[in-house]
C-alpha cells in the first residue's frame, strides 16, 4: 500500500506546473541560471519582455557588424573615395563581433533565467547567430595576421 501512495504522489502533476526535462536541467546548469525565489520574482511578462529587448539589442549588434562587414568597408567607403578607410576592416569587425558575441550569449541566459516559453527556439536562433559571427570574427584575425 505505501508503494502506491509513493508512486501516485510522484506521479501527481499540479494545475501550471511544468516538469522540466533533463535538458531544461543540463541547459539552466549550463548557464548557470538561479533558481527562482519569491523574494526575487518579477511578473513573467517583465521578464519576457526584458529578455525580448536584449535578443533586439543583440541582434542589432551582430547584424551591425556584418552591414559594416559586407557592406560598408568594401563598397560605400571605397565608393566615396576613402579607399584607406576600407583596410580597417578587421580592426572594426573583431571589437563589433565580440560585443555582439557577449550580448548573444548573455541574451540566451536572459531567456532561460525568464523561463519564456520559447528559450528554446530563440537558443537556436542565438547559436545560429553566435556561430556565424564567431567565423566573421575567425576571418578577420587571419586578414590581421
Amino acid at each position: 500500500m505505501k508503494r502506491i501512495e509513493a508512486a501516485e504522489s510522484e506521479e501527481a502533476c499540479y494545475v501550471g506546473h511544468a516538469t522540466e526535462t533533463r535538458s531544461d536541467v543540463t541547459m539552466k546548469r549550463l548557464l548557470r541560471v538561479p533558481e527562482p525565489t519569491e523574494a526575487s520574482e518579477s511578473s513573467e511578462t517583465e521578464r519576457e519582455q526584458s529578455a525580448e529587448r536584449l535578443f533586439s539589442f543583440a541582434m542589432l549588434l551582430s547584424g551591425l557588424r556584418c552591414t559594416l562587414s559586407y557592406v560598408i568597408l568594401p563598397f560605400v567607403i571605397p565608393a566615396l573615395g576613402l579607399g584607406a578607410m576600407a583596410k580597417v576592416g578587421p580592426e572594426i569587425g573583431i571589437p563589433i563581433g565580440v560585443v555582439a558575441l557577449f550580448f548573444d550569449v548573455k541574451g540566451i541566459r536572459r531567456f532561460w533565467v525568464a523561463g519564456h516559453k520559447w528559450r528554446w527556439q530563440m537558443t537556436f536562433i542565438y547559436l545560429a547567430v553566435i556561430g556565424l559571427v564567431t567565423y566573421l570574427v575567425i576571418g578577420d584575425l587571419f586578414q590581421l595576421l
